[in-house]
C-alpha cells in the first residue's frame, strides 16, 4: 500500500479508502471496496452509514488510527481473513466472535441454519429439542437458540482453539442453551432417541483437494474442512450418530459441496433414512441434503 506523508495535511478518509481499495484489488481480494470499508468503519468505530457520510464530508482521519489503517489493510493484502481483523463474522441477526482457530462462518451456511429452524419450527412438541455437531463458532446452534426460543438446543465441539470462541458466543447470544466439549460420535448419550433436529457443517471437503481461496487454505483450521478422501466421513459418522440421537420423524440436515449431494442421499437412504433431499443454496448450488429418521 502507499504510504501517507504524515508532514503534509491530514489524510482524507476518502483517499485512504480509494488507496487501500486499490491495494486490495491487486492483491485479489474479491471484494476490495467492500473490505476497504469495512476495514476502515472498524478503526474508527464507526457503522458503515457513518462512515459513508465522513468520507462524502471529506473529514479526516485522526493521525492516532493511522498505524491500525496501515496495518490491517497490509494483514487483508496478504489474505488474512476479513473476519479475523475485525473479530466479528455477520451470520443471520448474529454477530459471532471469530479468529484464529474456528472456521469462520459462510453465508451459504445460513441456508442451512434455515432448513434447522423450519424443522425445529415444525417439531410437534412444546419443547423440542436441536442438536448441532461440530458446531464451531456456534453459528447454527445459536441461530436456532435465539430464532426457536422455546426450543432446548445442545451443540458439541472438540477443537480446543474453537472452543475458546465458541463459549465467548454461547455466554454472549444465548447462555441458556448447552455446549460441550466433546466428539460428535459419542455426543449427548442423555439425549438417544429424544431429539427433533439434527444438524451439522462437518469437514467435507476431500483431502486431495486444496481449496483455491487463501483465506480458506491458509487459515480455516484442517479439521473443519478435511473430511477423507471422499469427503464424507464424517457425514458417515452422522448417519450413525443420527440414528441414534434423533426420534422417529426426527430431521437429519447436512451441509456438503455442491458435487456431493447424490453421494450423500445414496449413503443416508441405504443406513434406513427416509425422504432423503439435497437442497440448493441462493446461487442455486447444492449445499445442504436433509433426511427422515426413520
Amino acid at each position: 500500500m502507499r504510504t501517507i506523508d504524515d508532514s503534509r495535511a491530514p489524510a482524507r478518509l476518502s483517499e485512504l479508502l480509494r488507496e487501500a481499495t486499490a491495494t486490495l484489488a491487486a492483491a485479489g481480494v474479491p471484494t476490495p471496496d467492500v473490505d476497504a470499508e469495512l476495514l476502515a468503519a472498524h478503526v474508527l468505530g464507526l457503522s458503515r452509514g457513518a462512515l459513508a457520510a465522513a468520507a462524502l464530508r471529506g473529514d479526516p482521519v485522526p493521525a492516532t488510527d493511522l498505524d491500525a489503517w496501515h496495518e490491517l489493510v497490509a494483514r487483508r493484502a496478504a489474505r488474512e481473513p476479513l473476519q479475523h481483523l475485525t473479530g466479528l463474522a455477520p451470520f443471520r441477526h448474529l454477530e459471532l466472535r471469530v479468529g484464529p482457530g474456528v472456521f469462520v462462518p459462510r453465508p451459504e451456511t445460513e441456508m442451512v441454519a434455515q432448513l434447522a429452524i423450519d424443522a425445529l419450527q415444525a417439531a410437534a412438541s412444546p419443547a423440542p429439542i436441536a442438536v448441532d455437531l461440530g458446531t464451531g463458532s456456534g453459528a447454527i446452534a445459536l441461530s436456532m437458540a435465539t430464532e426457536v426460543p422455546h426450543a432446548r438446543v445442545f451443540a458439541a465441539e472438540n477443537s480446543v482453539d474453537a472452543f475458546l470462541w465458541t463459549k465467548e458466543n454461547f455466554a454472549a447470544i444465548a447462555p441458556h442453551a448447552t455446549l460441550a466439549f466433546i466428539d460428535l460420535a459419542v455426543a449427548f448419550p442423555a439425549l438417544d432417541g429424544t431429539v427433533s433436529v439434527l444438524v451439522s457443517n462437518p469437514p467435507y471437503v476431500p483431502d486431495d483437494a486444496i481449496p483455491r481461496d487463501p483465506e480458506v487454505r491458509y487459515w480455516d483450521p484442517p479439521a473443519a474442512l478435511y473430511g477423507g478422501a471422499d469427503g464424507l466421513d464424517v457425514v458417515r459418522q452422522l448417519s450413525t450418530v443420527g440414528q441414534r440421537l434423533l426420534h422417529p420423524g426426527g430431521s437429519l440436515v447436512i451441509e456438503h459441496g455442491e458435487w456431493q449431494g447424490a453421494a450423500i442421499r445414496d449413503l443416508l437412504t441405504a443406513d434406513g433414512w427416509r425422504a432423503a433431499a439435497t437442497h440448493p443454496d441462493l446461487t442455486l448450488r447444492d449445499r445442504a441434503t436433509t433426511a427422515i429418521r426413520a
